[in-house]
């Protein structure tokens, strides 16, 4: 009996250990191919230009992945069953999803925006109402700061869900000015003075050409549409000095520009 209970037990042993040593080669030359794969995917993302973020998100999604099928086949080489393995993992993995749906879908919209690119880091954007230049993208969250300083961290689900205005996509803007003039002042001469203004102006684009011309015969103004053309980086100095100028200059030619005014009559 203990002949065959020690052969017995060195059958099992024999067996068992080929299969556990089978399993430990699988796991070791998977992990190997595993992480070969992964640093040639990033390499590949890197040299399309992916976002870091982005990039690294997914290298460790691919390695995961990649590590859970390792792992399945050395259990399997054991001889595990793997049906209710594979039950039990959904399952968990159903629940974890339930339980993180807000933030995966902050992390989808995060995919989405490293992929398509809607705005950069840098850039100028408006975003459901909130204005502010691009400071950080990451996978949940997009960080704005404000002209004021402040900082805005916009969940990636609510970037997505909103219209994206990026004013620095374009290299060149237009600026939208309306000067209004009295009925009583002369038309042509306020013409030819915001014409000089902008045309005196470098920083102002001879092509496209800027736009002069009477929008308007208002309830107590004739308004001019004044829209020259600027690169992105002069916008705002180009815009207030504008307005300085054309004050300051209207005022030298006793161009009058109307205000709201109010008359009151006292009876005695």
């Amino acid at each position: 009996m203990s002949g065959i209970s020690g052969e017995v037990l060195y059958n099992y042993a024999i067996t068992y250990g080929i299969k556990i040593l089978g399993a430990i080669v699988i796991f070791i030359i998977g992990k190997w191919v595993a992480n070969f794969l992964t640093k040639m995917m990033k390499k590949i993302m890197e040299k399309s230009k992916v976002e870091p973020t982005l990039s690294t998100f997914l290298g460790d999604m691919i390695f995961i992945f990649l590590m859970v099928l390792v792992i399945l086949a050395a259990l399997s080489t054991l001889g595990i069953k793997m049906t209710s393995f594979v039950a039990i993992v959904g399952a968990a993995t159903l629940a974890i999803g339930m339980a993180l749906q807000k933030n995966l879908s902050n992390i989808g919209a995060g995919v989405v925006i490293m992929l398509f690119r809607p705005f950069k880091v840098g850039d100028f954007v408006e975003i459901g109402g909130v204005a502010g230049s691009v400071e950080k993208i990451s996978l949940f969250n997009t960080n704005l700061v404000t002209p004021d300083n402040r900082l805005i961290i916009v969940p990636n689900s609510n970037v997505i869900g909103n219209n994206i205005t990026n004013y620095s996509a374009k290299d060149i803007r237009r600026i939208d000015l309306t000067i209004g003039i009295g009925y009583d002042d002369d038309i042509k001469l306020a013409k030819e003075t915001l014409e000089n203004i902008i045309r005196e102006d470098e920083r102002i684009l001879k092509d496209p050409a800027p736009t002069i011309a009477v929008s308007e015969l208002g309830d107590s103004s004739v308004n001019f549409a004044v829209r020259p053309w600027v690169k992105g980086k002069d916008y705002w100095n180009v815009y207030f000095d504008l307005l300085e100028k054309i004050k300051l200059t209207f005022d030298e030619k006793g161009i009058g520009i109307p205000y709201p005014q109010m008359d009151v009559h006292i009876k005695k």
